[in-house]
């Protein structure tokens, strides 16, 4: 069996941290309907890349797979009902709708509980339910600026930079995973749902950690710093001879082997003894250290480092990532039949359970592939669905 065997979400949600969530709930084993407007997922059109005869963009493929795909459009009452009774038997619902929409639609918490009591009901926006910011559209960017993220990201003297993938996305999607998994818990004590709120802004202070706690302690505030640590020292990327290594010395033991592998005569010199001390003397440790590394390269560096157990690794790219023996050893990718690309293929799930391991079901669907099967158990006949259907402008 998986974890979610038996459980049923309906994903209402676009774009990436709603997706995100319900694919791995999906992987779980939750049975995930994802239910699309008419004119499909905004990612559907987000490219390129696009892949295959039917031209399916890879950003959405990257996000739903382990789900049904359905098309109802929730502007019409005949929609809305559908919608209603896959509620009433759903245990999970996901969206990511500006707060006030299902409200509009009558498809708010407060009304799908009164048939369903234990639904759980997890809405993702931009900025939450409540505060100033409610009524603003959220997107990754807008969320790593205003969430402190952008500002500690890139080099002292350049602009700021976001992060390379979209991290309020991911982070927002993985905050409502846990908040799924935490409300089923309390619905075994409680035998009822709950309301989930999570926004793109919380998940991204939530990742403060100790750059809040030089706020809250009226410290010396973080700052950009490039790959540099504003704690540790030595902790960043050093140039080498082809290219950039990663170097991560979180310890005086560890600090006195890498003198040792570097040659260099400076573990006890006072201005370097200790992590304070290297701190201190940050700039004048990194020319001595720098212009001894600059003489190998990344991989004569690598075999030396891990004889002697020092923390380091390159700085891959993606394509260097997934030519590394440890993505297969690790199962860090997935390929599964698709009907219109011939075969997806995925990241894998990172965690690997000893009773309960997952594994990917089912590809991305096309839009609206299930619908007829999925509107069929809800008791539709033919004829009902084909009037749905026709009313969505398709015909599946």
């Amino acid at each position: 069996m998986r974890p979610l065997d038996g459980l049923r979400v309906l994903d209402l949600s676009r774009v990436l941290a709603g997706p995100y969530c319900t694919q791995y709930l999906g992987e779980m084993g939750a049975d995930v309907i994802k239910v699309e407007p008419p004119s499909g997922d905004d990612t559907r059109g987000w490219g390129p890349p696009f892949v295959g005869e039917t031209g399916e963009a890879v950003y959405f493929l990257a996000a739903n797979r382990n789900k049904r795909g359905i098309v109802l459009d929730l502007k019409t009452e005949r929609g809305r009902e559908a919608l209603r009774r896959l509620a009433a038997g759903a245990d999970v619902l996901v969206e990511n709708f500006r707060p006030g929409t299902l409200e509009k639609w009558g498809l708010d918490y407060e009304r799908l509980a009164e048939s369903n009591p234990r639904l759980i009901h997890v809405s993702i926006t931009g900025f939450g339910q409540t505060g100033p910011y409610r009524d603003r559209a959220g997107y990754d960017l807008v969320a790593q600026g205003m969430g402190g993220v952008m500002g500690l990201t890139g080099e002292p003297d350049g602009p700021p930079a976001k992060v390379g993938l979209p991290v309020a996305d991911l982070n927002a999607g993985t905050w409502a995973i846990i908040g799924v998994l935490m409300a089923l818990q309390a619905r075994h004590g409680t035998g009822r749902g709950q309301y989930l709120d999570v926004s793109l802004l919380d998940a991204q202070v939530a990742w403060h950690v100790y750059a809040a706690g030089a706020h809250f302690y009226d410290a010396p505030r973080p700052r950009r710093m490039g790959s540099a640590h504003p704690s540790i020292v030595p902790y960043q990327a050093y140039p080498v001879a082809d290219g950039w290594l990663n170097v991560a010395i979180g310890s005086e033991k560890l600090w006195r082997r890498f003198c040792a592998v570097l040659g260099l005569d400076i573990a006890e010199d006072p201005r370097f003894a200790s992590n304070a001390a290297r701190a201190a003397h940050r700039e004048e440790l990194n020319e001595r250290l720098t212009a001894v590394l600059r003489t190998r390269t990344a991989h004569e560096w690598m075999a030396d480092f891990d004889a002697a157990g020092i923390p380091a690794g390159p700085i891959n790219t993606i394509d260097e990532v997934y030519e590394d023996a440890w993505a297969r050893e690790r199962e860090q990718v997935v390929r599964l039949p698709h009907p219109g690309i011939g075969t997806y293929v995925g990241t894998g799930f990172p965690v690997k359970a000893s009773a309960t391991p997952v594994a990917p079901t089912s590809a991305p669907p096309t839009l609206g592939q299930h619908t007829h099967e999925v509107l069929a158990e809800l008791g539709y006949s033919d004829q009902e669905i084909a009037e749905l259907t026709r009313e969505c402008g398709h015909e599946f």
